[in-house]
């Protein structure tokens, strides 16, 4: 088995399940128990400003205030999820890489709020989550393309750029991508 830890999915055209047409997903772990990651190109109807609001926390720290937050996938969707560059030190931290943690405690969010640190995070409500030979057997029938994730796909271009950029990575051009797909 091929480990996809810090890759991104790229859904196929003729991915059918609606939570996952047309995203850009990060796996932040993949393993012989299973796979999770969050959709990383879909904002919801929420800022960072009413999430804190929401979960009673100040949000003193500059330029959070407006981020969208993010549809990461059908699981916990009354969860967050915070993405984060770096990885730093957390109640509840899934350590990717020594680049990047998958952090679901309420302790930086309220770092975030009150020194801005980490910088780099994109907050979802929900994951994405795949039981054991789940995965493989969806990239096996051709639902997903997989290429090693560039997080600066994610910190620095805005969300509807993401999938794109993704897939040029592989060197496709996503609106050439077929509707099916053919084996050599």
């Amino acid at each position: 088995m091929s480990n996809l830890t810090h890759h991104f999915l790229i859904a196929m055209p003729s991915m059918a399940d609606p939570n996952f047409s047309r995203t850009l997903t990060y796996i932040a772990e993949h393993n012989d128990q299973g796979a999770l990651g969050i959709i990383v190109n879909r904002p919801i109807d929420m800022t960072l400003g009413t999430l804190f609001e929401r979960v009673e926390l100040p949000l003193d720290a500059a330029g959070f205030a407006e981020q969208p937050v993010y549809f990461g996938g059908p699981v916990q969707t009354d969860r967050g999820f915070v993405l984060h560059r770096p990885a730093g030190e957390w109640h509840s931290t899934l350590n990717v890489n020594d680049e990047a943690g998958l952090t679901s405690s309420r302790d930086i969010l309220q770092a975030i709020g009150s020194t801005g640190q980490p910088s780099e995070v994109l907050v979802t409500l929900g994951y994405a989550g795949w039981t054991a030979g789940q995965l493989e057997q969806e990239i096996a029938d051709n639902a997903w393309l997989t290429v090693r994730a560039d997080l600066s796909i994610v910190f620095e271009l805005p969300p509807e750029e993401r999938l794109a950029a993704a897939m040029q990575k592989l060197g496709i051009d996503f609106t050439n991508l077929s509707e099916t797909a053919g084996h050599a």
